[in-house]
């Protein structure tokens, strides 16, 4: 397996302007992502973890290119891919892919999960209209839709549209694996079935970074989990039996405990 990583994020900095309340009033400058360093190699399953309006999505978004970071760079498989135009990037996004939180959103509702998938493997990858089919069968079958794959997304439950958005995904045989909060708003069972399904079906080689809010879900599945708060990354901690120690860490790896609640990067 290659030694060099799938993603390699360098000194990453992201300032979004906020206008302020009148016509007149200047900019205000708030800064989401913060000086943020990572590496995911070959293989890996990475969980990005951290309260809401850490700096999570904003950094997925950067890595994938739907940002253009401030400063810093991002690396896809040793291509800069901060530094390309988006008619550079376009002919590689098959091989960067993203899975919505919003799975019924995602799809077509007057599309079946076959010819949603059908569509992505004739239109991204190349395919004909039979090597499309047959592929599209096996994935869904795969994928435990084999009884589903002729159903329009309001006929299915959570749990499928978000594994046609998964089958849609590994279609492409993508070298990277972007989900944010892939299981958000299904019960605990179908949580695990859905990240069952995401982490045992990657393709060889390719990385996978995991948003997501579920501690015990990062434990289970991911081989590391980067801690943010507040823009920056606080902590990386091994899973499933890593130990944290910066407080908000510890804090989330353990809500029950009796950690000061007052925190901030400086700590």
């Amino acid at each position: 397996m290659s030694k060099r990583p799938v993603v390699d994020v360098v000194d990453v900095h992201k300032t979004f302007q906020t206008p302020g309340p009148w016509p007149w009033s200047s900019a205000t400058e708030v800064p989401a992502v913060r000086g943020v360093s990572l590496r995911v190699m070959p293989g890996e399953v990475v969980a990005l973890v951290g309260q809401s309006g850490s700096g999570k999505t904003t950094l997925a978004r950067i890595i994938l290119g739907l940002e253009q970071p401030s400063s810093g760079r991002v690396e896809i498989n040793g291509l800069d891919w901060s530094a390309l135009t988006e008619s550079e990037r376009r002919p590689l996004r098959k091989n960067y892919q993203y899975v919505p939180q919003d799975a019924l959103s995602a799809l077509d509702p007057q599309q079946t999960a076959y010819e949603a998938v059908v569509e992505s493997l004739r239109v991204l990858a190349g395919l004909s209209k039979e090597q499309a089919h047959l592929r599209a069968e096996t994935l869904l079958s795969q994928l435990g839709l084999g009884a589903r794959m002729h159903a329009l997304p309001r006929e299915m439950s959570g749990g499928e549209q978000r594994r046609v958005t998964l089958a849609r995904v590994f279609a492409l045989e993508p070298t990277l694996v972007v989900a944010d909060e892939p299981t958000s708003g299904l019960d605990a069972d179908r949580q695990e079935a859905v990240l069952k399904v995401l982490v045992e079906n990657l393709p060889e080689g390719s990385g996978c970074i995991l948003v997501t809010h579920d501690i015990a879900a990062a434990k289970r599945w991911c081989n590391r989990a980067i801690v943010m708060l507040d823009g920056e990354i606080v902590e990386e901690v091994k899973t499933p039996d890593g130990i944290p120690s910066h407080p908000y860490a510890k804090l989330l790896f353990d809500p029950w405990s009796d950690h000061d609640l007052t925190l901030s990067t400086a700590n």
